[in-house]
């Protein structure tokens, strides 16, 4: 009688020690999961063969050939090119949605934009007040439309 309560002890106890280390690894899974930071980003558009690097948290960007401005929230760039306006200040107004600054590499042009995350993939940046966003194309200046499609990379 004595063995058999043992083993019926025991073997709920093995029973629970299993559960909860089924339960532990499953949630390994959940605190093993990276915050979700949307604004931290390479964005690019083939069409206008522009893109943005964007860290509006950390405001640790780079500007590549332009160090003299130091860490920023980002920037848009050509590609094959280092001409880039620069987003000086950036406003997170909620997960999807920010405003930025921006100030081509020179210092003679400025806007304001807003830049919208419609999906895990699609940003959209839509210019505000201030000069027109343009960038080098061909020899010539290529005015860029008001508002910008990025896909995330």
């Amino acid at each position: 009688m004595y063995l058999v309560s043992l083993h019926k002890i025991n073997g709920n106890y093995m029973k629970n020690k299993l559960l909860l280390l089924l339960c532990l690894v499953c949630s390994i899974g959940v605190w093993g999961q990276k915050t979700e930071k949307p604004f931290k980003a390479y964005i690019y558009n083939n069409v206008y063969d522009i893109y943005m690097q964007l860290n509006l948290y950390d405001n640790n960007i780079k500007v590549p050939g332009h160090d003299l401005y130091g860490e920023l929230p980002g920037f848009l760039g050509k590609k094959n090119n280092s001409y880039s306006w620069l987003i000086t200040s950036a406003k997170m107004k909620s997960d999807s949605h920010a405003e930025l600054v921006l100030i081509n590499d020179t210092g003679s042009d400025d806007l304001t934009a807003t830049l919208t995350i419609k999906n895990d993939t699609t940003y959209v940046l839509k210019q505000g007040k201030g000069s027109t966003l343009k960038v080098p194309n061909k020899g010539k200046w290529q005015k860029l439309p008001s508002e910008i499609v990025f896909i995330k990379k």
